[in-house]
Protein backbone atom coordinates (compact mmCIF):
# COMPACT_ATOMS: atom_id res chain seq x y z
CA UNK A 1 0.00 0.00 0.00
CA UNK A 2 1.21 3.52 -0.75
CA UNK A 3 0.54 6.73 1.19
CA UNK A 4 1.03 10.13 -0.40
CA UNK A 5 1.43 13.00 2.06
CA UNK A 6 1.24 16.54 0.68
CA UNK A 7 2.53 19.22 3.05
CA UNK A 8 2.05 22.92 2.47
CA UNK A 9 2.24 26.15 4.44
CA UNK A 10 -0.95 27.35 6.10
CA UNK A 11 -2.71 30.35 4.61
CA UNK A 12 -1.24 33.53 6.02
CA UNK A 13 2.24 32.05 6.54
CA UNK A 14 4.86 33.84 4.45
CA UNK A 15 6.14 31.63 1.62
CA UNK A 16 9.46 33.05 0.33
CA UNK A 17 10.04 30.09 -2.04
CA UNK A 18 6.61 30.59 -3.57
CA UNK A 19 7.30 34.31 -4.01
CA UNK A 20 10.65 33.57 -5.69
CA UNK A 21 8.99 31.11 -8.10
CA UNK A 22 6.23 33.62 -8.84
CA UNK A 23 8.81 36.31 -9.56
CA UNK A 24 10.76 33.97 -11.86
CA UNK A 25 7.59 33.04 -13.76
CA UNK A 26 6.78 36.73 -14.23
CA UNK A 27 10.34 37.39 -15.43
CA UNK A 28 9.96 34.57 -17.98
CA UNK A 29 6.72 36.16 -19.29
CA UNK A 30 4.33 33.48 -18.04
CA UNK A 31 1.00 35.29 -17.83
CA UNK A 32 -1.96 34.76 -15.52
CA UNK A 33 -0.24 33.27 -12.45
CA UNK A 34 -1.85 35.04 -9.48
CA UNK A 35 0.03 33.32 -6.64
CA UNK A 36 2.44 30.44 -6.01
CA UNK A 37 2.65 28.36 -2.82
CA UNK A 38 5.51 25.88 -2.42
CA UNK A 39 5.01 22.54 -0.72
CA UNK A 40 6.49 19.08 -0.46
CA UNK A 41 5.30 15.55 -1.11
CA UNK A 42 6.32 12.46 0.80
CA UNK A 43 5.49 9.01 -0.62
CA UNK A 44 5.53 6.10 1.80
CA UNK A 45 5.36 2.39 0.95
CA UNK A 46 3.44 0.71 3.76
CA UNK A 47 2.80 -2.81 4.95
CA UNK A 48 -0.62 -2.20 6.49
CA UNK A 49 -3.57 -4.53 6.85
CA UNK A 50 -6.20 -2.00 5.75
CA UNK A 51 -6.63 1.51 4.39
CA UNK A 52 -8.03 2.60 7.74
CA UNK A 53 -4.97 1.31 9.62
CA UNK A 54 -2.64 2.91 7.07
CA UNK A 55 -4.44 6.25 7.33
CA UNK A 56 -4.26 6.19 11.13
CA UNK A 57 -0.56 5.33 11.05
CA UNK A 58 0.34 7.99 8.48
CA UNK A 59 -1.75 10.61 10.27
CA UNK A 60 0.26 9.93 13.42
CA UNK A 61 3.50 10.21 11.40
CA UNK A 62 2.37 13.52 9.89
CA UNK A 63 1.38 14.95 13.26
CA UNK A 64 4.55 13.76 15.03
CA UNK A 65 7.34 14.29 12.50
CA UNK A 66 6.45 14.87 8.83
CA UNK A 67 4.71 18.24 9.18
CA UNK A 68 5.26 21.20 11.45
CA UNK A 69 1.57 21.59 12.31
CA UNK A 70 2.11 25.07 13.76
CA UNK A 71 2.76 26.49 10.28
CA UNK A 72 1.90 23.63 7.90
CA UNK A 73 -1.20 21.75 6.83
CA UNK A 74 -1.16 18.34 5.17
CA UNK A 75 -3.34 15.96 3.22
CA UNK A 76 -3.02 12.19 2.99
CA UNK A 77 -4.03 9.90 0.15
CA UNK A 78 -3.86 6.11 0.55
CA UNK A 79 -3.57 4.28 -2.78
Amino acid sequence: MKAIVNIYLKEGVLDPQGKAIHHALDAMNFQGVKDVRMGKQIILQLDSESKEAALAEVTKMAEDILANTVIEDYSIEIV
